[in-house]
């Protein structure tokens, strides 16, 4: 069984930085792209920021320029670096890797992890 686990985040103020990651554990064979997605209270969650196996990366505009997605893949993690931090990016923060395991190829998520941003 394939299982994603974040770390990392918390409670900071405005103009702070943050560092989440996420490591994949469990039977599987490859990791294909890795991405991060955000939840806001009482919004939908959308992608922040996705990384391939070769390493490119790819940002939504909501955050660009503010975050860098960085992946290791001998180690089965992904991080993602805040900075510059809003109030409006307090959410909850989701892992995402698409993963061939002995049961096929298919998408797994993280528990989430809570950024809150707040003077």
């Amino acid at each position: 069984q394939v299982q994603l686990v974040e770390s990392g985040g918390g409670l900071v103020h405005p103009g702070d930085s943050l560092r989440l990651s996420c490591t994949a554990s469990g039977s599987f064979s490859r990791i294909y792209t890795m991405a991060w997605y955000r939840q806001p209270p009482g919004q939908e969650r959308h992608e922040v920021a996705s990384i391939t196996i070769a390493g490119t990366a790819q940002y939504d505009d909501s955050m660009k320029g503010r975050v860098i997605i960085s992946r290791d893949n001998a180690r089965n993690t992904v991080s993602l670096q805040l900075n510059s931090l809003l109030p409006e990016d307090t959410a909850v923060y989701y892992c995402k890797a698409n993963i061939a395991s002995s049961a096929g190829l298919g998408f797994h998520w993280g528990q989430g992890t809570q950024v809150t941003v707040s003077s």
